[in-house]
Protein backbone atom coordinates (compact mmCIF):
# COMPACT_ATOMS: atom_id res chain seq x y z
CA UNK A 1 0.00 0.00 0.00
CA UNK A 2 1.64 3.21 -0.87
CA UNK A 3 1.12 6.40 1.30
CA UNK A 4 1.82 9.63 0.93
CA UNK A 5 1.91 12.16 3.98
CA UNK A 6 0.71 16.01 3.52
CA UNK A 7 1.40 18.23 6.38
CA UNK A 8 3.27 21.87 6.70
CA UNK A 9 5.32 20.47 10.06
CA UNK A 10 8.61 18.45 9.45
CA UNK A 11 8.72 16.47 12.64
CA UNK A 12 4.81 15.52 12.26
CA UNK A 13 6.11 14.11 8.71
CA UNK A 14 9.04 12.50 10.09
CA UNK A 15 6.95 10.58 12.77
CA UNK A 16 3.85 9.29 10.00
CA UNK A 17 6.73 8.11 7.72
CA UNK A 18 8.61 6.48 10.69
CA UNK A 19 5.56 4.84 11.47
CA UNK A 20 4.82 3.82 7.88
CA UNK A 21 8.11 2.55 6.83
CA UNK A 22 8.28 -0.05 9.81
CA UNK A 23 5.17 -1.58 8.53
CA UNK A 24 5.96 -4.31 5.99
CA UNK A 25 2.88 -3.84 3.91
CA UNK A 26 2.81 -0.25 3.81
CA UNK A 27 5.45 2.47 1.66
CA UNK A 28 6.00 5.58 2.29
CA UNK A 29 5.47 7.01 -1.55
CA UNK A 30 6.63 10.63 -0.88
CA UNK A 31 5.49 13.82 1.27
CA UNK A 32 3.96 17.71 0.83
CA UNK A 33 3.82 20.67 2.40
CA UNK A 34 1.78 22.29 0.77
CA UNK A 35 -1.47 21.92 -1.67
CA UNK A 36 0.45 22.66 -4.68
CA UNK A 37 3.05 20.05 -3.81
CA UNK A 38 0.54 17.42 -2.65
CA UNK A 39 -1.19 17.57 -6.30
CA UNK A 40 1.92 17.21 -7.81
CA UNK A 41 3.21 14.46 -5.78
CA UNK A 42 -0.21 12.34 -5.77
CA UNK A 43 -0.31 12.84 -9.42
CA UNK A 44 3.39 11.22 -10.08
CA UNK A 45 2.74 8.37 -7.10
CA UNK A 46 -0.94 7.43 -7.67
CA UNK A 47 -0.66 6.40 -3.84
CA UNK A 48 -3.34 4.26 -2.61
CA UNK A 49 -4.03 6.94 0.49
CA UNK A 50 -2.90 10.13 1.70
CA UNK A 51 -2.86 10.98 4.93
CA UNK A 52 -3.48 15.26 4.84
CA UNK A 53 -3.36 17.88 7.85
CA UNK A 54 -6.99 19.25 7.62
CA UNK A 55 -5.01 23.00 8.51
CA UNK A 56 -2.27 23.12 6.14
CA UNK A 57 -0.29 27.13 6.66
CA UNK A 58 -2.96 29.08 4.73
CA UNK A 59 -4.44 26.81 2.87
CA UNK A 60 -7.23 23.60 4.35
CA UNK A 61 -6.44 20.09 3.50
CA UNK A 62 -10.12 19.47 2.49
CA UNK A 63 -9.37 22.02 -0.53
CA UNK A 64 -6.50 20.22 -1.61
CA UNK A 65 -9.09 16.89 -1.23
CA UNK A 66 -11.37 18.40 -3.56
CA UNK A 67 -9.08 19.69 -6.03
CA UNK A 68 -7.96 15.94 -6.07
CA UNK A 69 -11.04 14.30 -6.38
CA UNK A 70 -11.69 17.16 -9.72
CA UNK A 71 -8.57 15.84 -11.58
CA UNK A 72 -9.84 12.15 -10.82
CA UNK A 73 -7.49 11.39 -8.55
CA UNK A 74 -8.84 8.33 -6.73
CA UNK A 75 -6.30 7.84 -3.75
CA UNK A 76 -8.03 7.65 -0.38
CA UNK A 77 -7.75 10.32 2.03
CA UNK A 78 -7.35 10.00 6.05
CA UNK A 79 -7.93 13.75 7.69
CA UNK A 80 -5.51 14.29 10.25
CA UNK A 81 -7.07 16.99 12.82
CA UNK A 82 -6.91 18.12 16.56
CA UNK A 83 -10.41 19.15 15.80
CA UNK A 84 -13.38 19.97 13.75
CA UNK A 85 -15.93 22.19 13.33
CA UNK A 86 -19.13 21.12 12.31
CA UNK A 87 -18.21 23.34 9.17
CA UNK A 88 -14.94 21.34 8.70
CA UNK A 89 -17.21 17.79 9.04
CA UNK A 90 -20.26 19.00 6.22
CA UNK A 91 -17.15 20.02 3.86
CA UNK A 92 -15.38 16.87 4.78
CA UNK A 93 -18.60 14.55 3.97
CA UNK A 94 -19.04 16.73 0.48
CA UNK A 95 -15.42 15.72 -0.76
CA UNK A 96 -15.71 11.89 0.51
CA UNK A 97 -13.17 12.19 3.01
CA UNK A 98 -12.54 7.99 3.86
CA UNK A 99 -11.36 9.03 7.49
CA UNK A 100 -10.51 11.03 10.24
CA UNK A 101 -8.06 10.21 12.87
CA UNK A 102 -6.84 12.60 15.79
CA UNK A 103 -3.11 14.11 16.08
CA UNK A 104 -3.07 12.53 19.27
CA UNK A 105 -4.18 9.44 17.81
CA UNK A 106 -1.76 6.05 19.09
CA UNK A 107 0.65 4.82 16.38
CA UNK A 108 -1.79 1.20 16.22
CA UNK A 109 -4.58 3.77 15.96
CA UNK A 110 -3.79 5.18 13.17
CA UNK A 111 -1.96 2.16 11.39
CA UNK A 112 -6.16 0.79 12.19
CA UNK A 113 -7.32 3.16 10.73
CA UNK A 114 -5.17 2.88 7.27
CA UNK A 115 -5.82 -1.02 7.23
CA UNK A 116 -9.87 -0.17 7.13
CA UNK A 117 -9.96 2.59 4.59
CA UNK A 118 -8.19 0.78 2.58
CA UNK A 119 -10.59 -2.18 2.62
CA UNK A 120 -12.91 0.50 1.82
CA UNK A 121 -14.54 0.88 4.89
CA UNK A 122 -14.63 4.75 6.82
CA UNK A 123 -12.86 5.53 10.25
CA UNK A 124 -14.22 8.11 12.83
CA UNK A 125 -11.72 8.48 15.10
CA UNK A 126 -14.13 8.27 18.21
CA UNK A 127 -13.30 11.31 19.93
CA UNK A 128 -14.41 13.16 16.59
CA UNK A 129 -17.77 11.29 16.39
CA UNK A 130 -18.59 12.46 19.73
CA UNK A 131 -17.95 16.09 18.88
CA UNK A 132 -19.83 16.00 15.32
CA UNK A 133 -22.62 14.17 17.13
CA UNK A 134 -22.54 16.59 19.51
CA UNK A 135 -22.27 19.59 17.03
CA UNK A 136 -25.37 18.14 15.88
CA UNK A 137 -27.61 18.42 19.32
CA UNK A 138 -27.43 14.81 19.66
CA UNK A 139 -25.62 12.05 20.84
CA UNK A 140 -25.47 8.70 18.54
CA UNK A 141 -26.12 6.53 22.33
CA UNK A 142 -29.38 8.30 22.38
CA UNK A 143 -30.52 5.64 19.61
CA UNK A 144 -29.68 2.90 21.10
CA UNK A 145 -32.23 0.68 23.16
CA UNK A 146 -31.44 -0.10 26.53
CA UNK A 147 -30.01 -3.76 25.45
CA UNK A 148 -27.95 -2.32 23.04
CA UNK A 149 -26.39 0.16 25.19
CA UNK A 150 -25.40 -2.96 27.60
CA UNK A 151 -24.14 -4.87 24.49
CA UNK A 152 -22.45 -2.12 23.69
CA UNK A 153 -20.81 -1.62 27.69
CA UNK A 154 -19.62 -5.54 26.83
CA UNK A 155 -18.14 -4.83 23.82
CA UNK A 156 -16.09 -1.88 25.52
CA UNK A 157 -14.75 -4.40 27.46
CA UNK A 158 -13.57 -6.83 25.10
CA UNK A 159 -16.38 -9.73 25.59
CA UNK A 160 -17.09 -11.55 22.43
CA UNK A 161 -20.22 -12.36 21.47
CA UNK A 162 -20.50 -16.09 23.66
CA UNK A 163 -19.34 -13.84 26.99
CA UNK A 164 -21.80 -11.16 26.00
CA UNK A 165 -24.56 -13.84 25.75
CA UNK A 166 -23.76 -15.67 29.25
CA UNK A 167 -23.52 -11.92 30.85
CA UNK A 168 -27.05 -11.02 29.70
CA UNK A 169 -28.80 -13.90 29.50
CA UNK A 170 -29.55 -14.25 25.52
CA UNK A 171 -28.64 -16.07 22.63
CA UNK A 172 -25.58 -15.42 20.33
CA UNK A 173 -27.94 -14.96 17.61
CA UNK A 174 -29.47 -12.21 19.42
CA UNK A 175 -26.48 -10.64 20.19
CA UNK A 176 -25.58 -10.93 16.68
CA UNK A 177 -28.52 -8.71 15.54
CA UNK A 178 -27.69 -6.21 18.87
CA UNK A 179 -24.02 -5.95 17.31
CA UNK A 180 -25.46 -5.09 14.05
CA UNK A 181 -27.68 -2.60 15.14
CA UNK A 182 -24.75 -1.09 17.03
CA UNK A 183 -22.60 -0.54 14.36
CA UNK A 184 -25.54 0.79 12.13
CA UNK A 185 -26.68 3.36 14.84
CA UNK A 186 -23.05 4.51 15.45
CA UNK A 187 -22.05 4.66 11.64
CA UNK A 188 -18.85 2.80 12.68
CA UNK A 189 -17.00 -0.31 10.65
CA UNK A 190 -16.52 -2.79 13.45
CA UNK A 191 -16.99 -3.68 16.98
CA UNK A 192 -13.37 -2.35 17.48
CA UNK A 193 -14.64 0.48 16.23
CA UNK A 194 -17.79 0.79 18.63
CA UNK A 195 -15.61 -0.50 21.87
CA UNK A 196 -13.22 2.39 21.17
CA UNK A 197 -16.46 4.76 20.92
CA UNK A 198 -17.40 3.45 24.45
CA UNK A 199 -14.63 3.65 25.82
CA UNK A 200 -14.12 7.30 24.37
CA UNK A 201 -17.61 8.31 25.72
CA UNK A 202 -16.88 6.60 29.38
CA UNK A 203 -20.48 4.54 28.85
CA UNK A 204 -20.63 2.89 31.54
CA UNK A 205 -23.46 0.19 33.34
CA UNK A 206 -24.15 2.97 36.00
CA UNK A 207 -25.39 5.16 33.40
CA UNK A 208 -28.14 3.28 31.86
CA UNK A 209 -31.58 4.45 31.99
CA UNK A 210 -34.66 1.72 31.62
CA UNK A 211 -37.33 4.98 31.93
Amino acid sequence: MKIVIVDDHPLVRRGLAAVISMQSNLHFAGEATNGQEALMIIEETQPDLVLIDLKLADESGLDVIKAARSRGLISKFILLTSSASREDFLKAEEVLVDGYVLKEALPEELLFAIQLVHKGRKYYDPGLMEDKMRMSGNSPTDELTPKEKEVLIELGQGASNREIASRLFISEFTVKKHVSQILAKLQVADRTQAALYANAVGLTKYEMSYD
